[in-house]
């Protein structure tokens, strides 16, 4: 399969790049930094391009790409829910090619979110914890909006009150009732913990990649899984049969 990538110069792209390289069924057939570079992923006869970029940059490229049947499977977060839909609507078409969005492409990450819709519907009360590298651009993460909605809508209300603030925002934000804090510092990579507070006791669920090579095993899940799923497709719990 030849794969493309876009963003090639980040820590992602870089990333990518080295785990397409070491697959025996892929090839490495372009790697560009910015979206001005699609004409080079199509001149290269890519047939799926990975994109950890900016959201700009993704949405430039999927309407080009996406509309001459390249595949896509993008790790950019903090699209806007119209771009999200406007390249669902691309990818549906007959002879566009397939999208696979995920805010998360490391296996443990995806069964933790999975883990704590499972949890939302027996604990009154949570929390998300997300800690990310100082360069990342959006907070919260796309991983803890995922993972704040999939709980909400695994129970009914929260019993636990929101408390007083002395210092505005030390509570963190709120996404759909659960509060979410993000922390940005040198050293990490990228972490999420969500704290359950239930009668007499707190179940805590916590992942951490230590390593961007614990995003490539779901990346290239993804691009090899991108052809046979038409349309688009939102996270990876689909190709791990969390969810059909």
């Amino acid at each position: 399969m030849r794969v493309g990538v876009l963003g090639a110069t980040g820590r992602m792209g870089r990333a990518t790049c080295q785990a397409v390289r070491e697959a025996a069924d892929l090839e490495l057939v372009a790697a560009v930094a910015r979206a001005t570079g699609v004409g080079e992923l199509l001149g290269a006869g890519a047939e799926v391009v990975v994109d950890f970029s900016r959201p700009e940059a993704t949405a430039a490229a999927g309407r080009a790409l996406l509309a001459e049947g390249v595949h896509l499977v993008s790790g950019t977060t903090g699209l806007a829910d119209e771009v999200m839909d406007e390249l669902a609507s691309l990818a549906g078409k007959a002879d566009h090619g397939n999208l696979v969005w995920a805010p998360n492409f490391a296996l443990g990450a995806v069964l933790a979110m999975h883990f704590a819709a499972v949890a939302g519907r027996f604990y009154p009360a949570a929390e998300v914890i997300e800690l990310h590298h100082q360069g990342k651009a959006d907070a919260p993460s796309g991983t803890a909006l995922r993972t704040a909605r999939a709980i909400a809508a695994a129970r009914d209300r929260s019993d636990a009150p929101a408390g007083s603030e002395s210092v505005a925002g030390v509570r963190g934000g709120e996404v759909d009732g659960v509060r979410v804090h993000s922390v940005r510092l040198p050293g990490l990579v990228a972490h999420q913990e969500v704290i359950f507070g239930g009668q007499g006791e707190v179940l805590t669920l916590r992942h951490d990649s230590l390593d961007r090579s614990s995003f490539m095993p779901g990346v290239l899940l993804a691009v090899r899984a991108v052809a046979d799923r038409p349309g688009v497709t939102v996270g990876l719990e689909p190709l791990l049969g969390l969810v059909s």
